[in-house]
């Protein structure tokens, strides 16, 4: 009876101690989806809404009472000392890759508990409300003009019978730069049966939610219309003519 009694304390110790690792990682925060992040920052007293992207960015559109405070200009951490670190910051940037940063360096500088957010991407694509500078706290920003996804579909149907290969980019986006040139060169190279069209993340909202895109680069080749062949993230040349035996 004793032994049985010395194996239950023991798990009853052992759920206590798990629970509270538990506890103790909800209250540092984390990555959280776009319905997360808008209910944790309902419920959270004084939340600090940071979004991490450009000026120009974040004036097209950005969740209610965010402030602008651009990750990678040189006064970031000057900016982020204004914030209290008793209590919780909410980042997010257009798809992932530079809130990630902006965690690093809110951590690095004390800050406990910090939601991140997959990005305006997925924002989007959850129909969450955007405000612009000129919108009031939730009503829909308005629309960036770009392509819809049926003259997306029509302008790869004007090349006929040649390969065409998307590019998804944006010119803050580090990876979208470094890939940019090998697709310059592949295009080059099979220029006899290959088009490349570039396509502005930025300017193409509408076309980006209505395809379901969270990040870029992303990649998209079709032949005779279809799409055969799809990307997300850098990839090298040697691994893209693979994949696609172009």
């Amino acid at each position: 009876m004793n032994k049985l009694n010395q194996k239950l304390g023991a798990l009853l110790f052992l759920a206590v101690i798990l629970v509270s690792a538990c506890s103790q990682q909800s209250s540092k925060g984390g990555k959280v989806s776009p319905d997360e992040f808008e209910k944790l920052i309902a419920n959270t007293e004084g939340a600090q809404i940071i979004d991490v992207r450009t000026a120009e960015e974040f004036s097209s559109g950005h969740v209610a009472n965010a402030v602008n405070m651009d990750v990678n200009s040189s006064d970031f951490e000057q900016k982020i000392a204004t914030l209290k670190k008793d209590k919780a910051v909410f980042v997010y940037c257009l798809s992932g890759g530079r809130s990630s940063g902006a965690v690093s360096t809110l951590e690095k500088n004390g800050f406990s508990t910090i939601y991140e957010m997959p990005g305006i991407m997925a924002w989007n694509n959850a129909k969450k409300p955007l405000v612009t500078d000129n919108t009031p706290a939730g009503e829909s920003a308005p629309k960036v003009k770009g392509l819809t996804e049926a003259e997306y579909l029509k302008t790869i149907d004007t090349y006929g019978d040649k390969y065409v290969l998307i590019d998804f980019n944006a010119v803050w986006c580090g990876p979208c730069k470094k890939l940019s040139p090998i697709l310059d060169k592949i295009s080059n190279d099979k220029k006899d049966k290959l088009v490349l069209l570039k396509i502005d993340a930025d300017e193409n909202p509408e076309l980006l939610q209505s395809k379901g895109i969270e990040g870029i680069p992303y990649l998209e080749l079709y032949k005779d219309g279809k799409l055969v062949w799809s990307n997300k993230g850098f990839i090298t040349e040697a691994d893209l003519l693979a994949q696609t035996k172009l």
